[in-house]
């Protein structure tokens, strides 16, 4: 079955109206116009230059080490993706299949345009402004009201009876709709686009394995959309792989309408990210922010392979590979250090957020990257920086002076500001974007508590526990309102985005790493002497050292203790590391408040575990700490 993704978007009720009065490129221009300056840019310059200064002094430590420049050399570039079509005439949708959808419309199809030609599209349909990015002229779009994902208006059709009713973790994040409401909102979505003259469609891959990977569509209104998912998937390199492709799900994404009836149809608003998995369609109405196609993806991706035959694990993570072909894997929340220590310049990355793991190893799940860029610069993190250049595309972030310079420190729109760009803007990636069993897992955590040891080695039932609990730190300065240490738990490092109760994936990680020896450390870079506020972070090199030993295979052949209270093993002494900093404790000047405040990170982690106790085929509560 085709599974289709519908969306649309209550900011373009008046680019409608201007559409039907004064014609698209006029529509579109003033749809620029308006989203550009959606958000007043209140913050003062000097303010700004404040916090650039404060924002580099406090996280230098984290400098990337791979070398400061743009990619060069062979392999993927903007000039070998060369499969575009242009099909026209009234027969255009059935040439392409998208009747088999209703869709009969549009006269005009563009299909996998080439990055130049969409950059061409982009200006031309006056969709946003050209940045004048240090590396480059790069596109720049602004997505209006929703410059994040919407969480609270997902929802997944209960079709009873239906393997989906009966698998998925039914939840606040996994919520019920009926058959109708989709139905409804289905036929609204392709009514709209039977209006429309002209159409992007873009075929592509998820799943870098040719085994396991998925062949999704997607139908777009706007040409950076498809820039987009050109950034993000995989791309189809020959003609061939286009002539009768035919989807395993589509993607369409109309921006321009909203479910006004949303209180008749007992949703959260009349924005609406809505999946019907037995009918293989999805509508979105009401956000034009372009992860929404990314992370609704995922989450099938997260519902499918683990019911696949035989089970795969789909996992929120980056992973690496050595010159040996030692795979490791990355998990980690928010400021955890999961993109910047997975890019290393003696190991190559498979891709930074999304992979799978089946039969025969790891592959990535996309083609591209998508980074936050608040507070971004050349200084902190090269390789994000060098990447955007002509093909990325900056979302919501702030232009300064005639020439469009970004601005990455003011964040008067968002401090969701994002670029996406193709993997191969990245130096040193692994072009097959795919790899054996990893070796070792590392689980990342910023404890800004003090408590946490910078590495610790899990058992298999440890790890298990780590895995579903997903913890780190919120700090001053990730959030508004953030004073203190706040402790944030995220099962499986991506809750939002789980369609499967977590014992499930838990479960499958723990047969993997159990078939393939895989080891599992956990590595926490944040602070020790106290918590935030009263000791100081870890430094890059201790947490650098610390996984080079745990690459290297070093860490095996030391000496270990067991933690009192989490009860893993921690290393006695390690080349290159204080074994003052080991013995996380003895950083603190008065070790009786070490004990409270390990005794406190503690019993969160057992409050939060509550949740899944009794639940899967292992309860893992006793593996946690105990006090």
């Amino acid at each position: 079955k085709d599974f289709t993704m519908l969306a649309t978007s209550f900011a373009t009720k008046q680019f409608l109206r201007k559409v039907a009065g004064h014609g698209v490129r006029a529509a579109g221009k003033a749809f620029s116009t308006q989203a550009s300056v959606f958000t007043p840019y209140v913050i003062e310059k000097q303010q700004v230059e404040a916090r650039k200064n404060s924002y580099q002094r406090q996280f230098k430590a984290f400098k990337s080490t791979v070398a400061a420049s743009p990619p060069q050399g062979s392999g993927e570039s903007r000039d070998t993706y060369n499969v575009a079509q242009h099909v026209k005439g009234t027969d255009a949708c059935a040439k392409v299949g998208l009747d088999s959808l209703g869709i009969t419309g549009p006269t005009t199809l563009h299909r996998n345009l080439t990055f130049q030609e969409l950059f061409e599209h982009e200006q031309a349909n006056n969709e946003g402004k050209v940045a004048a990015a240090k590396n480059g002229e790069t596109f720049t779009v602004y997505t209006g009201k929703y410059t994040g994902r919407s969480p609270k208006d997902k929802w997944v059709v209960y079709n009873e009876g239906s393997q989906s009713a009966e698998n998925i973790d039914w939840n606040d994040i996994n919520r019920a709709t009926t058959p109708e409401v989709f139905d409804e909102l289905y036929d609204k979505a392709v009514a709209h686009f039977n209006t429309l003259e002209k159409a992007y469609v873009f075929d592509c891959y998820c799943g870098a394995s040719p085994k396991s990977r998925k062949k999704i569509r997607f139908v777009h209104e706007m040409a950076w959309q498809q820039h987009f998912v050109s950034n993000m998937f995989i791309r189809p390199h020959t003609q061939e792989e286009l002539e009768n492709f035919e989807p395993d799900f589509t993607v369409i994404n109309c921006c321009s309408q909203v479910d006004e009836d949303w209180e008749r149809h007992n949703l959260n608003s009349e924005t609406a990210v809505v999946f019907n998995i037995e009918k293989g369609k999805a509508v979105i109405f009401g956000t034009w922010y372009g992860g929404e196609n990314k992370k609704g993806i995922f989450s099938l991706m997260n519902y499918w392979l683990p019911l696949a035959d035989p089970p795969q694990l789909p996992m929120h993570c980056s992973a690496n590979v050595g010159k040996d072909g030692d795979v490791a894997l990355f998990f980690g929340l928010s400021g955890t250090g999961k993109t910047t220590l997975s890019a290393d310049p003696h190991r190559a990355l498979i891709g930074d957020d999304e992979h799978g793991w089946d039969e025969d190893g790891i592959y990535n799940f996309e083609g591209g990257c998508y980074a936050k860029t608040i507070n971004l610069s050349e200084e902190t993190e090269p390789d994000i920086y060098h990447a955007i250049r002509t093909d990325a595309l900056l979302e919501n972030v702030v232009l300064t002076g005639d020439n469009n310079v970004p601005d990455y420190f003011d964040t008067s729109i968002t401090e969701n500001g994002r670029v996406s760009y193709p993997i191969f803007h990245i130096p040193g990636y692994h072009e097959k974007q795919m790899a054996g069993h990893p070796e070792n897992i590392i689980f990342l955590s910023c404890d800004a508590f003090g408590v946490l040891p910078p590495v610790a080695k899990l058992s298999a039932e440890q790890a298990m526990y780590h895995f579903m609990s997903g913890y780190t730190a919120k700090v001053a300065g990730t959030e508004r309102g953030i004073t203190e240490p706040v402790a944030t738990f995220s099962t499986c490092f991506g809750a939002a985005f789980m369609t499967l109760h977590p014992t499930v994936y838990a479960e499958l990680l723990a047969k993997k790493m159990e078939k393939h020896g895989t080891h599992t450390y956990l590595v926490n870079s944040g602070w020790a002497g106290g918590p935030y506020g009263e000791g100081k972070r870890m430094s890059i090199k201790t947490t650098r050292t610390c996984i080079d030993a745990i690459l290297d295979g070093s860490i095996q052949h030391t000496e270990f203790k067991q933690d009192p209270i989490f009860g893993f093993d921690v290393p006695v002494a390690l080349d290159g590391v204080d074994p003052a900093v080991l013995d996380i404790k003895s950083t603190w000047a008065d070790p009786d408040k070490y004990d409270a405040q390990a005794k406190k990170l503690g019993q969160m982690f057992i409050e939060n575990f509550k949740q899944y106790e009794g639940k899967g085929e292992v309860d893992y509560t006793k593996f946690g700490p105990q006090i």
